[in-house]
């Protein structure tokens, strides 16, 4: 019975290391609810109501759910981001976000830095990247600062060092208390080009107004990326037409729970772009970008 038993626990994780990656989320949101602006929530609740499913009653998502969600749609990694906004949207702090990931290497922590919130961010940095924090996500629009502030040129210069990637979201929110003005791709320019080394990641890419300027800067700039996390893929080749061509500076994201991740895969692939531009937008550029080896 014990050799049974054995033998089909064997088989199951042949199974399971036979599952093929579909696609690596690069730009995901958790957190205990009670975090969360009550608006927030309800307009997350409101556009995944299925996903919903997986948060306790005390606000908190239930880790074993998600990561069998994500396995049985094919998602190989997933980028979690922390995100400290309390004037905004939310206060998911790093450490939650650490141990959220913990001892699943599917999972990917990014931190946030709110320089609101710190007397020095390079110190704060610096301890994140210490914990196992694998890049950092910086958030102007809700946060209220110019990306290319000097003071955080300094955490700039460190992640370039590190081998680490910065995200920046760019473009709109619709949450009360955003500031779009922050939200202006060109800002990210000045970064790019003072580091030209860090790996460079423009959420949205540019969302609302800024498309052109942001699928610009990705063609002339080799360090900037765009994930398409927020936006509709059906709507993907009108905001970006040169996607196929630039195929190798897009990253696959869903700003889940905000969206659910499987739909967009779906999107994704049926886009009428070269099967090599959907494997490099779903998952191989996440692979370089992440530096995860396979």
């Amino acid at each position: 019975m014990d050799f049974i038993i054995l033998y089909h626990y064997i088989e199951q994780n042949k199974e399971d290391e036979k599952m093929e990656c579909k696609a690596i989320d690069i730009h995901v949101h958790v957190g205990n609810l009670n975090h969360w602006k009550p608006w927030v929530k309800d307009w997350w609740q409101k556009a995944n109501p299925r996903d919903f499913a997986m948060i306790r009653e005390d606000g908190s998502l239930n880790r074993d759910a998600f990561l069998n969600h994500l396995k049985s749609i094919g998602v190989g990694y997933a980028v979690i981001l922390a995100e400290r906004s309390p004037a905004t949207t939310c206060d998911v702090t790093t450490q939650e976000v650490l141990e959220f990931c913990q001892g699943e290497k599917s999972l990917i922590p990014f931190c946030n830095i709110n320089p609101h919130l710190t007397d020095d961010p390079l110190r704060d940095f610096r301890n994140f990247l210490l914990k196992g924090v694998k890049g950092l996500k910086i958030h102007p629009v809700h946060q209220l600062f110019y990306p290319n502030t000097p003071r955080l040129y300094p955490l700039y210069a460190l992640a370039q060092e590190k081998g680490v990637p910065v995200m920046f979201h760019t473009g709109s929110s619709i949450f009360p208390g955003a500031k779009l003005k922050y939200g202006n791709p060109l800002f990210i320019d000045d970064i790019a080009v003072d580091f030209p080394e860090l790996t460079i990641i423009m959420s949205h890419g540019g969302r609302g107004f800024w498309y052109d300027r942001a699928q610009f800067l990705v063609r002339i700039r080799p360090n900037i990326h765009i994930d398409i996390s927020g936006l509709p893929p059906r709507k993907l080749l009108e905001y970006f037409p040169e996607m196929e061509r630039l195929k190798e500076k897009f990253l696959f994201g869903t700003d889940w729970p905000g969206a659910m991740i499987d739909k967009n895969i779906q999107g994704v692939s049926t886009l009428p772009i070269s099967p090599a531009a959907k494997e490099a937008i779903l998952k191989k550029n996440a692979l370089r970008v992440l530096r995860i080896k396979t």
